[in-house]
């Protein structure tokens, strides 16, 4: 039996471990020896990648996923997409969801991941078809999480909508790192009995779990896994790549890898590791393991933004009671999974009411939005005297948030002017209007600036 690794390195661990500061001229070089190790995929591009390579690195993304598609020709390069939500954290309009799916295909992406916070299918089902209709692989994420109305037949009623849908393969995405060796077996059996797709294992190292729950997984049969070449492992980040496929090979599974191309591209990563852990982009606590998100359900980056929201009001040591809320509100809010945008809408609110010292005295913008709909469907029930409270008499909208937006592609090209000299300029400034307009203002004065530079002719 075959069991196949995406590697993460260029993505996740670098989101998860250096919140996505690695410049792409960082890596440039070991690309053509990772398109010779064979893996199912390199997961290289989509989640905070784009945001950050406009906002801190000074980088196109659009150029930097051709420039990763010329140097690794024979792998199939993938994106992480958060459904109607693209890479941003809003709702776009459908036109512009359908765009940028082409665009990012067409520029070089062959797998797309696609995820709803909420799982509410709606919000995924343009950005699959348009994948699909363009050749590429759609692979269904299931946002995972535990609750009372998190159940395996809940999981399977989305995985049945997913393969409805058309999608190539349906991937579990645990983005806290809680889900247990038990849990894993269970959900991908049943899965494998009741949707019949490849099935795809994404977790995080942050609870101690991963290895364990990686192994009970491949004895129920899953066919994709996440990992991480070592360097850039554990902690937040995923498994480490080199350590599953000496386990696996051991116990007869064939990966396709090659190991002492594992250990080139291990090697290489070292010494940048180095850099970013000397500099204090790697902090070393999100290196470590915290069995308290086994309690509070709480993803390793969600924590950090607690303890910053408190830092920054000098009352850290409240960290325990905005703890203890978080799940109040979660249970409040119908019990969303806690991935972006939903655990930055509810640690912001647990932290303004331990801080106010009443329950909800202010509401956020962001959880009336979500009160109103406008996010999608709650997995659960919402409390309904917190949506009293914050939407007054206004009923909640029940339809598909995105059927209220207009098309937004052409306003956007207006917006943005002549700074934008391609479509997928066009696109950069919808998903992100300010990083996006800075990028490309100073891109046109650095092109001007080369222009400058002409050679006067010596006359004789």
């Amino acid at each position: 039996m075959k069991i196949n690794l995406t590697e993460t390195v260029l993505r996740d661990a670098n989101q998860s471990l250096i919140a996505t500061r690695m410049p792409f001229e960082k890596y440039e070089k070991i690309l053509p020896v990772m398109d010779k190790a064979g893996y199912y995929s390199v997961e290289c591009w989509g989640g905070a990648t784009f945001d950050s390579c406009l906002r801190y690195l000074g980088e196109d993304p659009w150029e930097r996923l051709r420039k990763i598609r010329k140097l690794m020709p024979n792998t199939k390069l993938q994106m992480l997409l958060r459904g109607q939500n693209l890479l941003g954290y809003k709702h776009y309009p459908d036109d512009v969801v359908r765009r940028f799916v082409a665009a990012s295909v067409r520029n070089g992406i062959d797998i797309i991941r696609i995820f709803d916070a909420l799982n509410d299918m709606r919000n995924i089902r343009v950005a699959v078809e348009e994948t699909i209709k363009n050749g590429a692989m759609a692979s269904g994420a299931i946002s995972y999480t535990t609750s009372p109305v998190h159940t395996l037949d809940a999981f399977v009623k989305v995985g049945k909508e997913m393969k409805e849908m058309g999608v190539s393969t349906i991937c579990i995405k645990d983005m806290a790192g809680v889900m247990s060796p038990k849990e894993a077996y269970d959900l991908i059996s049943a899965l494998k009995d009741n949707v019949d797709l490849p099935i795809v294992l994404h977790t995080h190292c942050t609870t101690g779990l991963a290895f364990m729950t990686c192994m009970k997984a491949v004895e129920a049969g899953v066919d994709v896994i996440d990992s991480a070449t070592s360097c850039f492992s554990g902690g937040t980040s995923q498994p480490a790549t080199e350590t599953l496929n000496y386990a696996l090979s051991q116990f007869g599974y064939q990966t396709g890898l090659d190991s002492a191309v594992l250990k080139e591209v291990n090697d290489f990563f070292k010494p940048i590791r180095g850099e970013f852990l000397d500099n204090g982009t790697l902090n070393p606590v999100v290196m470590g393991t915290d069995a308290n998100a086994l309690n509070y359900k709480i993803p390793g980056g969600m924590l950090s933004n607690l303890i910053a929201q408190l830092k920054a009001q000098n009352a850290l040591d409240r960290l325990d009671e905005a703890l203890l809320e978080t799940p109040r509100v979660r249970e409040d809010l119908g019990y969303p999974p806690l991935v972006t945008p939903m655990s930055q809408m509810v640690g912001v609110q647990a932290v303004t009411n331990v801080l106010l010292g009443e329950r909800y005295k202010s509401i956020s913008k962001e959880v009336k939005a979500y009160l109103h709909g406008e996010y999608g469907k709650a997995p659960g029930a919402v409390n309904q005297d917190l949506v009293k409270k914050a939407l007054g008499d206004e009923a909640p909208i029940t339809c598909r948030p995105a059927d209220l937006l207009a098309d937004g592609y052409e306003e956007g090209k207006k917006a943005i002017g002549d700074l934008a000299k391609t479509e997928e300029d066009v696109l950069s400034y919808i998903a992100f209007p300010q990083q996006a307009e800075a990028f490309l203002t100073e891109r046109k004065a650095r092109d001007e600036r080369k222009v400058s530079y002409t050679i006067t002719p010596i006359e004789d």
